[in-house]
């Protein structure tokens, strides 16, 4: 890019300065690079899978299927710090990425690390922390939905 001085002297070249937000490892970069699914692996087992290995804790999964229109599951969990929640907020997101090829609609709550709510439209995932998990009681709330069992690997 070149700019004239206020001088009105000879052009120079000024160096633009570019400021990039912090990319996300959630991206649309890689997408094409994912891998299949195994066949009648619900996205869910992805999500839970990545829990676990993040060591969430009291990890359960709802069924709303024909009780809203919004969602077909819910994946609740609990971390015990903010640094965790946010750590098994961030392995739902790339599991679910790169082993379904998903990205979320929206995160929320992400920054404050009390409770991460990522939209994958037919799944949501709820990451707690133990006072908001009780406090919301998310179980309660939708206790008409049926609780899934969750199968080991």
């Amino acid at each position: 890019m070149r700019r004239r001085t206020k001088t009105g002297g000879q052009a120079k070249a000024c160096p633009t300065v570019v400021r990039y937000e912090q990319e996300r490892d959630l991206s649309k970069a890689h997408l094409e690079a994912t891998a299949a699914v195994p066949a009648g692996v619900p996205t869910w087992t992805i999500a839970v899978r990545a829990a676990e290995s993040k060591q969430a804790t009291d990890i359960k999964v709802l069924d709303l299927t024909g009780i809203t229109t919004f969602a077909d599951y819910f994946v609740i969990c609990t971390g015990s710090n903010q640094r965790q929640i946010q750590a098994i907020a961030d392995e739902v997101g790339l599991r679910i990425k790169h082993e379904a090829g998903e990205l979320p609609m929206s995160v929320e709550g992400y920054e404050q690390g009390e409770w991460v709510l990522a939209d994958y439209g037919d799944l949501l995932v709820h990451v707690f922390s133990t006072k908001a998990r009780d406090f919301y009681d998310l179980e309660r709330l939708w206790r008409n939905a049926t609780p899934v069992g969750i199968p080991h690997e």
